[in-house]
């Protein structure tokens, strides 16, 4: 079964004012936190590609250069030289 894009819109829109959600959140929103969601969580950027439709890896890795979670993880290489 297909649904139309307007349904989605609609769905969503109902949903909000059903839990209380005043905020404008869009279908689109949704979808970008759910990206980002899964890349800060570890997902490899193909398997997120391919979730989103993206036939271009280019267009997935814009969610790269927005995220800066796990900055604080990254461990200097220089810092296990015994010099």
């Amino acid at each position: 079964m297909l649904v139309s894009s307007r349904s989605v819109q609609n769905l969503l829109k109902n949903a909000l004012t059903k839990v209380g959600i005043s905020k404008n959140i869009s279908v689109h929103s949704l979808r970008h936190s759910f990206a980002m969601h899964l890349l800060e969580s570890g997902t490899d950027l193909r398997y997120i590609q391919e979730l989103l439709g993206h036939a271009s890896s280019k267009t997935t890795e814009i969610y790269t250069h927005i995220t800066t979670k796990g900055f604080d993880q990254i461990k200097n290489p220089l810092d296990n030289l015994d010099l």
